[in-house]
């Protein structure tokens, strides 16, 4: 909320000293309420402040025409009877789809919504009385989640998406138009900020020819939406989750961090092995180590039977492997390693117990790395 300034609650004395001629001017009662907020001369409610600053501001902090504002709204509250209008029934299948009040924005403040496209007018206007009634007791729904002490204002939110500018018939023209002075003569600074959302090019274009007639005050109040910027100008003043869903579908695609269920039944991967190749080039002054990682362990040289099996009391028996086998490659030499193999076999009464020791002696490897 706003804090009043210093000349403000100075004018909302004066106009609080006025209260008593205003309500007998209007004729209505000396204990009326307007919004559950008694007009009362003598009362300490802040709410009253709040309620009463709305009217000066809305008139440039003038005095005079300020009380005549509030006179007239309660004048016209008298004739509309909107202190009555929230225990009127309205036909939901009719308007449900052209309004609503949906949740609140990040500061707890009311948000409606309003529908300009895709309706049927012959319908929803076929009785402009009945549909002005209907969007004047939506806006006193409004109010009742404004408590002048925490908040004091709302967001409206505007989508045309379907709108013609050909389309409106009479009845919708005339209605509209209704409207408009109506919220603008009795429903002061209750506007926080009011988003257009889906506007075709021919309403871009009408809202720029009328900027210039407006006061720099109420356009601050508005906001323009492209279809590319709805979603992310919504949610900067309307948390995601109190969104109606044709808006909240609108939000970005996220990138999923989880595996999918095939992934997660693949086995893990083995801790990888490294490979480290001795890399001699004349080039390089001192030997370079290349590291390889693999998925897969690498299993260890297994050494080559005995040509001979042991037998029984038979002590240090070397066996001599397979001659060692060279191959030789266009880029590179590799000599296979050399394995010794020692077995020792004891013999005891019941138990034959052979220990083989593996004695792996692996000779030097000379790689040609070509670098580009």
């Amino acid at each position: 909320m706003q804090p009043l300034t210093s000349a403000e609650k100075e004018a909302v004395t004066k106009l609080k000293s006025n209260l008593p001629d205003i309500l007998k001017n209007a004729q209505v009662p000396e204990n009326y309420a307007l919004w559950t907020v008694p007009l009362d001369k003598e009362s300490t409610d802040d709410r009253l402040n709040v309620l009463l600053v709305k009217f000066l501001r809305a008139r440039d902090m003038d005095l005079v025409k300020a009380t005549k504002m509030l006179t007239d709204t309660l004048i016209w509250r008298k004739s509309f009877k909107a202190d009555d209008l929230l225990d009127e029934s309205f036909d939901d299948s009719l308007f449900s789809s052209v309004g609503y009040l949906y949740k609140t924005d990040k500061e707890n403040r009311p948000v409606c919504y309003n529908f300009y496209g895709d309706i049927d007018q012959s319908k929803v206007f076929a009785d402009p009385d009945k549909f002005i009634r209907w969007r004047v007791q939506l806006m006193e729904k409004c109010i009742q989640h404004i408590d002048f002490v925490h908040v004091d204002s709302m967001i409206v939110v505007h989508d045309y998406k379907g709108a013609s500018m050909f389309g409106r018939t009479a009845n919708a023209k005339a209605a509209t138009k209704e409207i408009i002075k109506i919220m603008q003569d009795n429903y002061p600074e209750v506007l926080a900020v009011k988003f257009f959302v889906n506007v075709p090019w021919w309403g871009s274009t009408i809202f720029k020819l009328i900027r210039p007639l407006l006061s720099e005050a109420t356009v601050k109040k508005f906001v323009v939406c492209s279809n590319d910027e709805l979603y992310s100008s919504l949610t900067k003043f309307i948390p995601e989750e109190n969104l109606p869903e044709v808006y909240r579908s609108l939000a970005p695609k996220k990138v999923s961090t989880e595996r999918s269920v095939n992934e997660q039944e693949k086995p893990k991967k083995k801790e990888a092995e490294v490979v480290e190749v001795l890399a001699e080039s004349p080039d390089v002054p001192e030997p370079a180590i290349a590291t390889v990682e693999i998925d897969e362990p690498i299993s260890p040289i297994a050494p080559t039977a005995p040509t001979t099996a042991p037998t029984t009391d038979t002590t240090n028996t070397d066996t001599t492997p397979t001659a060692p086998t060279t191959t030789t490659d266009t880029t590179h030499t590799t000599t296979a390693p050399t394995t010794t193999a020692d077995t020792t076999t004891t013999t005891t009464a019941d138990t034959t117990t052979t220990t083989t020791t593996t004695d792996t002696t692996t000779t030097t490897t000379d790689t040609t790395i070509i670098t580009n």
